[in-house]
């Protein structure tokens, strides 16, 4: 609704997660750096965790865009509170293969074989799993075993991990501690900070053709600043609001006052994070 009126060629504010409007802030250079490197590496386990909506998607998006299917072979699973033979399932799944084999010896012979035979036509097979703080520990340790395969005393699998703060946790109990030890790299991903969230607006607004208009009136991002307390995906929620707010008073400036209201009324329909800033 608002594109149209700021003369914008996409929204740029949209919530579902858009690696093409990624912002390259220090945290997510070194998340996804992380990950770079433990894929150079072609062993063990990649972690990267990090609070719901801090951009844990979109890194993973940016990722697979850059992964050349002539060198990988890529299985992309979504963790439902998995257990550890709903994983193997999962897994086999995820890279095309038939799941029916009724026994649990079967089903790892199959993926094993496909695993050998993308490694002899020249290709790195990775697993990824996102939400992975929902796995169950029998499905950490199903992955453990999947890491451990080999062929000629090379490593068959990788596997990345992509959770929220609970992953973290989890690998670090001392019951974890087989995978804690296979990790090769790990990055937590950090909220924007005040300077980094103007930085992040003026960017979104860029990709999307913003020519200056609606205008942000001095002190309008701070306090969406406050109010998202950094975290990319509230950001995207508040501006995606003040916009259509400005675009339904016709102007081209967001007021303080135009924030304070979208604020308020976010509070009011049960939107705001618990502790947001006034």
């Amino acid at each position: 609704m608002y594109e149209s009126f700021y003369g914008l060629n996409s929204d740029p504010f949209r919530l579902n997660a858009d690696h093409r409007f990624c912002f390259t802030h220090p945290s997510y250079i070194k998340a996804k750096g992380s990950v770079q490197y433990g894929l150079h590496r072609a062993e063990g386990f990649v972690m990267v965790t990090g609070r719901s909506g801090t951009g844990k998607t979109t890194l993973l998006g940016d990722l697979l865009a850059s992964l050349s299917p002539k060198k990988y072979v890529v299985a992309h699973l979504v963790s439902s509170q998995l257990e550890g033979g709903d994983l193997l399932h999962m897994a086999a799944y995820a890279f095309g293969l038939d799941t029916h084999k009724p026994q649990k010896a079967q089903l790892l012979i199959l993926l094993t074989n496909f695993l050998v035979e993308r490694r002899q036509q020249g290709l790195r097979s990775v697993l990824i799993i996102d939400e992975a703080q929902g796995l169950a520990p029998s499905a950490l340790h199903e992955l453990r075993r999947l890491s451990d395969l080999q062929h000629d005393h090379t490593p068959l699998l990788q596997i990345v991990l992509l959770g929220q703060e609970g992953l973290r946790t989890m690998v670090r109990t001392q019951a974890m501690e087989p995978i804690h030890q296979r990790l090769v790299a790990a990055w937590h991903l950090d909220p924007l900070g005040p300077e980094e969230t103007i930085d992040y607006v003026r960017h979104r607004l860029e990709r999307a053709g913003w020519k200056g208009a609606p205008a942000f009136a001095p002190g309008v991002l701070r306090i969406v600043y406050d109010f998202s307390e950094g975290i990319p995906r509230r950001i995207n929620l508040i501006c995606s609001r003040l916009l259509l707010s400005a675009c339904l008073g016709e102007s081209q400036t967001i007021t303080l006052e135009d924030a304070r209201t979208v604020m308020q009324e976010l509070r009011d329909a049960e939107l705001a994070p618990p502790q947001a800033a006034l």
